[in-house]
């Protein structure tokens, strides 16, 4: 039986080890996203806090660019219109990719018809802004399918016992109503105090934590939930008793970081970390900018008691007429200020940010319409900017979200029966979508220019074909452009219809050997009655 007092324990360490990076994290925030800073606040904030931290951020530039960078993350990661992975077994037979390809396209469709496009752009939203984010993946219980659930970064608390640092255990406290527990697990598992609660007071509030992490005793084929791979433990905080103890197949969450936070932590930190220093700097230049622009506008005076003007009496606006000895009395003072140099130095932190958070390469160019090979040019700059960003993202977001979801929609018959042949072997997720696809035109642009010098030294030698493998080329690159499977026959198919055509073609050579003979004997016999006719 699990020990509720240890869970409690583990908590309190691995919130002491997130202390070094929450105060990063709620900078990041506090600049792009004040609400998400809301838990990495000592404290907390109220809504009124809130506010007033959005009214601190006077310049939009990186909350518009993380939306930017965050919409380009999902729509070229994990689009909702085109189907972005493929299933492989690294070899398979024809009937075996077909099997995998509709595996591929029945779960895409599952993903996105589920509420993952809504709940994975807050989640871009927070590995743009805090270099991290926590996404639940679970079967939706009460309707079908899949559900996503984006955790709150600063309510997640993270280990991991793998090699290679990926998180694989969550600890997360959260708050339940004395209604809610009852309803959620029960009154016979609860504390007689959160039971007495909730007769009297049902709105009172208790804490409880979800612990999810790697089951050392599991056994390998288990059927129950508490011998599965992923323990999950809740427990309430006060009596530490374990309220409801079961366990997952596959690890239920995904945590992937933009980069690590430092060598060997399971934290990331994002591209807003980057740009922080010239976020502040900004805000606080144009917080200076408003002010001098308020003296531009209002102006300011300098005024001499002169025994009827009284400067700290006297207003001036539009209208009124100021009673002084001298006109000498009352004078504008320069400011000093020049908006030139405001402006120039503005600009420059503002082009600054945009590049770090990668917007000035994302965002539409201004100006006439690009020709294609300026096209060509500009998504291999994006490619090249975004593509190591991606091989972690789909290392430690795509792949353990797909393998989660398969054995979710595996296990829920959501599929055909597989072939035999299928049976206990291990696939592989194989990205095909527009920035990994992008990425493989290289290859596909390679193997054009090859096919084109080739056919040239064909003209000269057409031996020179033998080298390449025709139909090999055309089966890689429609893998490569994301073709989907359906569209291609198969190597039998292909096969019967070779066959049949050749067979078509000796039939039509036939006929027209037996149509030349026919026709030959013809004008054989007609010049032999020729002849006889012409002796007579």
């Amino acid at each position: 039986m699990t020990d509720g007092a240890s869970i409690i324990r583990r908590l309190e360490q691995l919130k002491a080890g997130r202390t070094d990076f929450d105060r990063t994290y709620r900078d990041c925030f506090l600049y792009v996203d004040p609400i998400r800073a809301d838990g990495f606040m000592q404290s907390g904030m109220t809504p009124e806090q809130i506010q007033q931290q959005r009214a601190m951020v006077v310049d939009s530039t990186a909350i518009d660019s993380t939306r930017m960078l965050a919409s380009a993350i999902m729509s070229g990661l994990v689009p909702s219109n085109a189907r972005w992975f493929a299933l492989d077994t690294g070899s398979e037979a024809d009937e075996e990719r077909r099997w995998l390809d509709g595996a591929a396209q029945a779960l895409w469709e599952n993903i996105h018809n589920s509420n993952f496009d809504a709940e994975g752009f807050e989640a871009a939203l927070d590995i743009v802004g805090g270099g991290q984010f926590v996404l639940w993946i679970d079967e939706d219980r009460e309707r079908g399918g899949l559900t996503f659930t984006q955790y709150h970064l600063a309510s997640c608390y993270l280990a991991s016992t793998r090699p290679d640092g990926r998180p694989d255990t969550l600890y997360r406290p959260y708050r339940l109503t004395a209604e809610q527990a009852i309803a959620e697990f029960g009154a016979d598992k609860l504390p007689e105090k959160i039971v007495k609660a909730a007769e009297k007071s049902p709105d009172e509030l208790f804490e409880f934590v979800h612990a999810t992490y790697p089951r050392e005793n599991a056994k390998p084929g288990a059927v129950m939930a508490k011998n599965l791979p992923f323990a999950s433990c809740h427990v309430e905080a006060t009596s530490r008793r374990v309220v409801r103890e079961s366990g997952f197949h596959e690890c239920p969450f995904v945590a992937p970081r933009w980069k690590r936070a430092k060598a060997g932590s399971v934290y990331g930190i994002g591209p807003v970390a980057d740009a922080l220093p010239d976020i502040k700097t900004l805000n606080d230049l144009v917080r200076m900018e408003l002010a001098a622009a308020d003296l531009a506008v209002a102006g300011m005076w300098i005024a001499q008691d002169d025994g009827v003007l009284n400067p700290r009496t006297v207003k001036v606006g539009p209208r009124k007429v100021i009673v002084a000895n001298s006109t000498d009395s009352m004078k504008p003072l320069l400011t000093g200020s020049d908006f030139n140099v405001g402006f120039t130095v503005k600009a420059e932190l503002q082009r600054a940010i945009r590049k770090v958070l990668l917007s000035d390469q994302l965002q539409p160019q201004d100006g006439p319409a690009m020709t294609a090979t300026e096209v060509h040019v500009r998504v291999n700059l994006i490619r090249q900017l975004l593509g190591p960003v991606y091989g972690r993202l789909q290392a430690e977001w795509l792949r353990p979200m797909v393998e989660r979801c398969f054995g979710l929609a595996f296990r829920a018959g959501v599929f055909e029966t597989p072939p035999e042949t299928l049976q206990g072997r291990a696939f592989s997720v194989r990205y095909v979508s527009p920035m990994a696809r992008a990425q493989k035109l290289e290859d596909v642009s390679a193997m054009d220019r090859f096919e084109m010098g080739l056919m040239m030294a064909a003209q000269v030698d057409p031996s020179a074909l033998d080298v390449y493998d025709i139909d090999a080329a055309q089966r890689l690159k429609s893998e490569l452009l994301g073709v989907p499977v359906k569209a291609i026959r198969s190597v039998r198919d292909i096969a019967a219809r070779r066959k049949q055509r050749e067979a078509a073609e000796q039939q039509a050579q036939q006929q027209m050997v037996l149509q030349q003979g026919a026709a030959a004997m013809a004008e054989e016999g007609g010049k032999q009655m020729g002849a006889a006719m012409a002796g007579a």
